[in-house]
């Protein structure tokens, strides 16, 4: 209980401290225009309540990520926690900041279009497909995961007949202007997120459940040898510590804010409320199973279903009205980021094209080859999806650090705030190639993480010299 409260505590505490510092960091000035006043066209740019942009922004990142991956990751043990916390302070909130203001201060545009701004051309167009191929991956594991709960909580009407009703729902909030659906709707799936963590928070303080604390870095998975902590644990905790889909969607918050002030509360404050959900999941999973090896087992048994881990866990420990309501918060979360994930991508093939959104046929028209991909993704093995999902996530948020960094070199900023995460998650996401079987599956370890040493120290010598070769056209 100590380490989860401490953490806890951190991660409020953050708030307020860090995220004051990378405020001046960004020279956040109220001042400044944004991009909902300059290029408001009633679709995307639509400016809103901060209240309201928050909100949206809070169940547009999180999805099942910090719910599924905190759940999975907890199979390794308490030092999920530590991961969690740290990670959502230093990494996941950060990036979330300042690639907010990054876009916000450059029109909404979608995340491919401001980091080739930053990092070239070439770059430009290799994260234009990167980013609409982890769009359609994102729609489809959100679809699959909602449906998942609510075939168990009313298995008589098809899985397949949920999925489609989803399906139904995202086609149309993805086409309707902004505030007609996501901005009148989401308050109330909102409010089921927030019941749902609180409950949870209940059941862990006054319940008869022991959290583990953290007294060893041990790995506490089945086979720790076919699921080392390096780097398995920081592609599985996504969501929740940091996660390269976050930037995606701050391009649909970015042109509805009204004020710069707004940064911190939306883009920051929507990441730690995150990795607290993320954190109190994690520490439930632990508790409820009697521990990370018991919950490892449970998992086994099921196939790693975290959505059956989710079932069982609302139902128990809130009885049937609050595990319903803890069931609702589970499923409107990935709802609200299926859908933006789609509504991004048809963004970000606008942006690539130059296609004007504002007549409904185009939007028509992107959109429908989207679906139909998403739809036809659905029909392979969830478990598949969600590690491709996992690490392509990883990756992109690897490149958004690295965008930030030469964001903040360019404009004569330090960027040691970034530049340490980004060698971080690049080694990570590198580790991962080398040792995981979905890759090359290296039984030498040592031989793996040199490697992935040696392809991080190449990009950093890349970073190095874009950001002089910027300078000196800048000098």
């Amino acid at each position: 209980m100590i380490t989860f409260l401490l953490c806890l505590a951190a991660l409020i505490v953050a708030y307020f401290t860090y995220g004051r510092r990378l405020e001046r960091l960004a020279q956040i000035d109220s001042g400044n225009s944004v991009p909902s006043e300059r290029l408001y066209d009633g679709i995307d740019y639509v400016p809103m309540p901060r209240w309201k942009v928050f909100l949206i922004q809070l169940l547009n990142i999180a999805g099942t990520g910090p719910i599924f991956g905190a759940i999975l990751g907890a199979a390794f043990g308490p030092v999920a926690f530590l991961w969690i916390t740290l990670g959502g302070i230093f990494m996941g909130a950060m990036h979330d900041f300042l690639s907010g203001v990054m876009i916000l201060r450059n029109d909404g545009l979608s995340l491919p279009e401001v980091a080739g701004r930053y990092l070239g051309d070439g770059m430009r167009h290799f994260i234009r497909v990167f980013c609409v191929i982890l769009m359609v991956i994102v729609g489809a594991v959100f679809l699959l995961s909602p449906a998942d709960i609510l075939f168990g909580m009313v298995p008589a009407i098809p899985h397949s007949v949920w999925v489609w009703i989803i399906l139904a729902y995202y086609f149309i909030a993805t086409l309707l202007p902004i505030d007609k659906i996501i901005g009148k709707i989401y308050p109330v799936f909102g409010a089921a997120l927030i019941l749902m963590v609180l409950g949870l928070f209940g059941v862990l303080i006054f319940g008869p459940y022991r959290i583990p604390e953290l007294t060893t870095l041990a790995n506490a998975q089945l086979n720790p040898r076919d699921m080392p902590i390096i780097p398995t644990l920081f592609i599985t905790v996504a969501c929740g510590a940091i996660s390269g889909f976050h930037a995606t969607q701050s391009p649909l918050m970015a042109r509805c804010m009204r004020n710069e002030k707004e940064c911190r509360p939306v883009f920051y404050g929507a990441m730690i409320s995150e990795s607290i959900i993320a954190l109190i999941w994690a520490a439930i999973g632990m508790a409820f199973f009697g521990g990370a090896h018991a919950l490892a087992e449970a998992l086994a048994q099921t196939g790693n279903s975290a959505a059956w881990v989710v079932n069982v866990i609302s139902t128990t420990t809130l009885g049937v009205v609050g595990g319903i309501l803890a069931l609702l918060g589970v499923v409107a979360a990935p709802i609200t980021s299926g859908d933006t994930a789609f509504r991004s991508a048809r963004l970000i093939i606008a942006d690539i094209f130059h296609i004007e959104q504002r007549t409904a046929w185009k939007r028509f028209a992107i959109a429908i080859p989207l679906f139909a991909v998403g739809y036809y993704i659905t029909q392979i093995d969830f478990s598949v999806i969600w590690r491709y999902f996992a690490w392509t996530n990883q990756t992109l948020g690897a490149i958004t650090l690295w965008t930030i960094v030469v964001w903040l070199a360019s404009t004569r900023r330090n960027c040691f705030f970034a530049l340490l995460p980004a060698l971080f998650m690049t080694f990570i996401c590198a580790s991962f190639v080398f040792v995981s079987d979905q890759f090359f599956g290296m039984e030498n370890r040592i031989a793996a993480y040199m490697l992935a040493g040696a392809a991080t120290l190449i990009v950093l010598l890349f970073a190095i010299l874009k950001i002089r070769r910027d300078g000196r056209r800048h000098a």
